[in-house]
């Protein structure tokens, strides 16, 4: 091992080396706190002070309050905007589904009547069965340009629109090759009957079935509970509450004005949004169950009177040549048949479903001439059976000189069911619109009173903490 030798110090003794600057304690510079922790530190060191603690506690009603009011008015946005859509997108698309639907059992119908009468069909059964493809297919543009994503009614609207010119190809078939006096005219008019019946009704039902989902998709979004909101709005007032108490006890003040105008603030943003959510709900209830449950009812029974006229008028043209599934009877009599029962059933069900006296009285009108057409048609097709085709034929569509048909009481039946139509949709928009205008202004509302509701605690607890200064 070297030894290092020391100069003798002056004096005989040993020199000892100068002690160079310290080093660093073994463990090192004491570490610095992070934000947070300095953050924390300061909040904590603040919440042993009256002035910090009553900081504290007015940033945090002010957040309550300003939370409760931003998720009311998310909610309510959600519940206003779904009640805009049933008023004026997704019901005026389910009532236009039922009114292709029902221009096309029509122009069926008519079609079938012209038929019948040959070359004397009447201007107005031609131009009737005109403005029925003309609304089919201008309510299935309409559809197409506003059915949204909805996948299946596209679906539905590109059949339609696919099938309904070769549908009206074969009905003009069948009137060219009828008026020249040809038998062929009556298989491309039975041709196109089954084409409607088994292509374009049963695509515009589920056209129909798609949007009235969507329509009740739209009811069920508009009416539930905005829960979250009223919950926050309680917890809200319980925290106001207990901010006044506090301060009464400590101050014996009875009131502070600022947290005593954020209490009221929240209070009418509470009652306003519980009330005005209540009274909509109740008012797009009114309009689902007497209007467009009374609605669907009566469409369904229009359709079924229409397909069974249009199966009355075939039992003529195709005169025993189709038959049913029994191979026995005439297939368009068993059709017209349970037709005209789920006809009795729907007006039965309307005339229960009718809540005043202007939805009964053509409801009444359209039951006594159901009873009439069946009368009618059971004597027309007695004279058939016994092979006295024309005064069946008569007695089906009428002429100059004989006015009481089962053509008169099925027009009866179409009039009355129409004008029962246009009061329930009358009444449904009544009540839907009600329902969207109990809900008209709560959300610029309730945002407003949030605002003014926190700035009222920050006031409020401001003017406690001026008393420290």
């Amino acid at each position: 091992m070297a030894i290092t030798s020391r100069a003798p110090a002056p004096g005989g003794g040993v020199s000892v080396p100068p002690a160079g600057p310290s080093g660093p304690p073994p463990g090192g510079p004491p570490g610095r706190g992070t934000a947070w922790a300095e953050g924390v530190e300061r909040l904590r060191g603040a919440a042993t002070t009256e002035p910090g603690r009553l900081r504290i506690i007015g940033a945090a009603l002010a957040a309550l309050v300003l939370l409760f009011g931003t998720v009311g008015v998310w909610e309510i946005s959600g519940r206003s905007t779904a009640a805009d859509d049933v008023v004026s997108r997704s019901q005026p698309l389910s009532a236009d589904a039922a009114s292709i639907y029902r221009s096309l059992a029509d122009a069926d119908t008519a079609s079938s009547s012209g038929f019948l009468l040959g070359a004397q069909e009447p201007r107005e059964v031609r131009r009737r069965y005109e403005q029925d493809i003309a609304n089919a297919s201008r309510l299935l543009v309409n559809a197409a340009a506003n059915t949204g994503g909805n996948e299946d009614s596209r679906a539905q609207i590109a059949l339609l629109s696919e099938q309904l010119p070769r549908y009206t190809g074969l009905i003009e078939q069948a009137r060219a090759t009828n008026r020249q006096g040809m038998p062929l005219g009556g298989a491309y008019l039975r041709y196109a009957n089954e084409q409607m019946t088994t292509q374009l009704l049963p695509a515009a039902q589920r056209l129909y079935e798609s949007e009235t989902g969507r329509l009740y998709t739209d009811y069920d979004d508009a009416r539930a509970w905005p829960l979250v909101s009223l919950g926050l709005g309680l917890v809200a007032l319980a925290a106001l509450v207990w901010a006044q108490r506090r301060n009464y006890r400590r101050t014996n003040r009875v009131f502070n004005h600022g947290l005593l105008a954020a209490t009221a603030a929240s209070v009418v943003v509470l009652l306003w949004l519980a009330v005005g959510h209540t009274v909509a709900r109740s008012d797009l209830s009114s309009a689902r169950a007497q209007g467009q449950e009374s609605l669907k009812v009566l469409n369904d029974a229009r359709i079924a009177s229409l397909q069974a006229r249009a199966a009355e008028n075939l039992t003529l043209v195709a005169r025993g040549a189709v038959l049913a599934e029994d191979k026995k009877s005439d297939k368009y009599d068993v059709e017209f048949t349970s037709n005209m029962k789920q006809l009795d059933t729907g007006l039965a069900t309307a005339l229960r479903l009718a809540d005043d006296e202007a939805g009964r009285e053509p409801v009444s009108r359209a039951v006594d001439g159901a009873k009439q057409w069946r009368q009618r048609h059971a004597a027309a097709r007695e004279a058939d059976l016994k092979g006295d085709f024309e005064a069946a034929l008569t007695q089906v569509v009428g002429d100059a000189q004989h006015k009481d048909t089962s053509g008169a009481a099925f027009d009866t039946v179409d009039a009355s069911l129409e004008q029962a139509v246009a009061h329930e949709q009358q009444e449904f928009t009544r009540a839907a619109r009600d329902g969207l205008g109990a809900l008209g202004g709560l959300v610029t509302g309730s945002a407003a009173l949030a605002v003014v509701g926190a700035a009222a605690a920050l006031l409020g607890i401001g003017r406690r903490l001026s008393e420290y200064r």
